[in-house]
């Protein structure tokens, strides 16, 4: 099992759409389900019609799924049960600090995915038991109290499939994590372990942007109890013409750009293969023959450049 998990916060791009593909196509050759599953939990940064645009998207690359579409928000109840697991096992604690007082606090620079450290301002004092000064409380309250999990020291070791082995202390890079916002919501690192754990994701395809996130996952995994870590492919980020990280703000990269004016969605796909090792030229292709063609052993790693050619390309597809 694998899960498109894409976020409602704008509309997705190229990139977006490689990471997708490369992820269905590997379910599809090598016998994955596929559930689709909206991950929505961000309340500040969803946009409206986005969850349904992207639905939308991924059909008119002819992606399919088997499960889904489903979103986070619909049910809060699983992430709530984790919280109080995590709580109750003397694991979690409440923390007030604001985002200026951590950054005064803590004497790290920010980490590769722009996160300040922690350095523990409100974390439980050694030899007291969390389990009991937090008892009852409530993990969703919100009332601009997040929930952050007790982080060992050490390294945790990954096996990526795609990079190989990769090892982060995790409490050297970020310190106690939370799991639960401000806002009374489940955060990302919870929410998305605990609905892989339930929903059976074996496979996780993802852009390297969140391998530094995998530890953490992983750590998730081992204090909540939930047995096998899923197995990890972690993709290159496609960049722009302008040498830039491609983002969901940029009008010329985003699939709705390319759909609406008349590009099939095949020609995409015949971008994306190129991009991903599949073939050496540009030629358009369906998903399905994308699929054919991919041979897990060989997708390339060297993150694609969109250039001026690529989008030419595309744009004389036109219907």
């Amino acid at each position: 099992m694998t899960r498109l998990a894409p976020s409602p916060t704008g509309t997705l791009h190229l990139g977006n759409a490689l990471t997708f593909v490369v992820n269905w196509a590997l379910a599809r050759r090598l016998g994955w389900r596929v559930v689709l599953r909206i991950e929505d939990l961000d309340a500040g940064r969803v946009r409206e019609g986005s969850a349904e645009e992207a639905v939308e998207v991924l059909a008119w690359l002819g992606l399919d799924w088997d499960e889904g579409p489903i979103k986070q928000s619909d049910d809060l109840s699983p992430y709530r049960a984790a919280l109080e697991r995590l709580r109750d096992g003397g694991l979690l604690y409440p923390c007030g600090a604001t985002r200026k007082e951590i950054e005064l606090a803590g004497s790290a620079p920010h980490d590769s995915d722009r996160q300040t450290r922690y350095p523990g301002i409100n974390r439980p004092a050694p030899g007291s038991d969390p389990a009991a000064l937090y008892a009852g409380m409530d993990v969703l309250a919100g009332d601009d109290v997040a929930w952050r999990v007790i982080v060992p020291e050490g390294a945790i070791e990954v096996v990526d499939e795609l990079l190989g082995p990769q090892s982060i202390d995790v409490q050297a890079q970020v310190g106690d994590f939370p799991l639960a916002t401000k806002a009374g919501l489940p955060a990302y690192q919870l929410a998305v372990v605990v609905d892989d754990a339930r929903q059976g994701v074996t496979d996780v395809v993802r852009g390297d942007d969140l391998l530094v996130s995998t530890p953490r996952q992983v750590l998730l995994y081992r204090l909540l109890g939930l047995g096998e870590v899923p197995r990890y492919w972690h993709l290159p980020l496609v960049y722009g013409t302008d040498g830039m990280r491609m983002a969901k703000r940029h009008d010329s990269v985003r699939l709705t750009t390319h759909r609406d004016a008349g590009v099939p969605g095949e020609r995409v796909i015949g971008l994306l293969a190129k991009w991903a090792g599949v073939t050496d030229v540009r030629e358009a292709m369906s998903a399905g023959e994308f699929a054919n063609r991919l041979d897990p052993e060989r997708i390339a790693y060297a993150p694609p450049r969109y250039t001026e050619e690529d989008e030419q390309w595309l744009m004389d597809g036109k219907s």
